[in-house]
Order: C-alpha cells, then structure tokens, then sequence
C-alpha cells in the first residue's frame, strides 16, 4: 500500500465530517453567511503567506534538483493565490485584511512551520499534503452539489479544477515516492503528522464558521 493510499485510508471518517461540516454544506448551498466568508478568507490570506514560507523551506531539504523546483513552484502558487484573494475576493466581498491570525489559523500555520524546521523532510511533506488533497477533495464534492448561481461559485471553480488538480497529485506523487525511502519509525510519523493536519483542516473550517478569535 502506498503512503497516500494509508494516509487517506486513516482519515476517511474526519474527511466525512469536512464535507458536512456546516460551513462546508452551506458554502455548496450558497447560503453561507456573508460575514463567515469574509471571516474565512481573511485568516486563509494569512494562512497562505505562511503556507507558502514552509513550503519553501521543505524544497531547501529536497534532495534533488527536481523536487526542489517543484516544492519552489507550489509556493509561488500559494502566493499567487493569496493575492488572487485580495483581487476578487476581497473586492467583491468588501474585506479588509483587519483580522491578525485567529487561534485556529495560528495553531495550524505553526504546526506546519513547526514540522518543515525541526522534523525529516518526508514528515514535514506528510504535514503540507493535507491542505493541497483536502481542498481538492472538497472543491470536487462541492462542485458536484454546488446551487445554482451560487456567490461562491469562483472559489468552487478553483479548487475543483484541472490545473489545481495536476497540482495536487503531483504533491501526492512526491509524498508517495518520498516515502518509500524511509524507515518504518519515520513512516509512521508521517502517518500521524498527516492526521494531525487533517483535523487542524477541520478546526480551520469550524473556526471559521464558528468566527473564533483570542477573545472568545
């Protein structure tokens, strides 16, 4: 069984609760309340800038050339996304980048700096691989069950398309082929890092509807 093919195995049952999560259901629905999206989309600006520095720090450790370059690519990407936020979203919505990052944004993004810095190169890809997979799993369910005319219909259409698409199995072909150098200790880290962001995914969409900030 390949690294990915466990990985996704073991968190089965939390993906469920993703999707039907209530902000997830009414996002497809188009009835997510305004403020909730704008909420969202402030700390997910946030959280890409950080995203896209632990990416670059993964391919400083990628062991080759190519690999480098990819991880590099994803992290442009990442930053090409959130200012892509800024430009419609933000506009569109009537956001402002008012909001520093919430607990639920803080405790992710440090997990994921806190796995690329002082664990192996294979675990801290298993900790990155969450958020390129989930999205894309729920943009594609989404996508199927999105109302029409929905007001989120431009983020759906990102996260269930072809490019986002490529992007994310070639993260998954990367992990994989990562993984099959590794010992049995490390594996199993990588298990266990890749849960743990699986459900900080979750704790990011329920802060988000839930709008939980420092102070309550």
């Amino acid at each position: 069984m390949s690294f990915s093919e466990e990985a996704w195995k073991t968190i089965e049952n939390k993906y469920k609760t993703i999707i039907e999560h209530p902000f997830n259901q009414e996002l497809a629905n188009g009835t997510l309340a305004k403020e909730k999206f704008q909420f969202y989309m402030k700390q997910d600006s946030l959280y890409l800038v950080e995203f896209a520095r632990a990416l670059a720090i993964a391919a400083s450790k990628a062991p080759n050339p190519d690999d480098l370059v990819l991880l590099l690519d994803f992290s442009k990407g990442a930053i090409i996304a959130e200012r892509g936020l800024h430009e419609f979203y933000f506009e569109h919505f009537g956001i402002q980048p008012d909001l520093p990052e919430q607990p639920n944004c803080f405790g992710y993004t440090n997990f994921l700096m806190n796995s690329v810095n002082h664990k192996t190169y294979e675990e801290g890809l298993a900790a990155l691989l969450p958020c390129f997979w989930i999205y894309r799993e729920v943009g594609l369910h989404i996508h199927k069950n999105s109302a029409a005319k929905n007001p989120y219909q431009k983020w759906v259409d990102t996260y269930s398309g072809d490019k986002f698409y490529k992007v994310v199995q070639d993260m998954i072909d990367l992990t994989d082929r990562s993984s099959q150098i590794v010992s049995p200790e490390i594996r199993k880290s990588m298990i266990q890092v890749f849960v743990h962001s699986t459900n900080l995914e979750w704790m990011f969409w329920d802060g988000a509807y839930n709008m939980k900030t420092w102070e309550h």
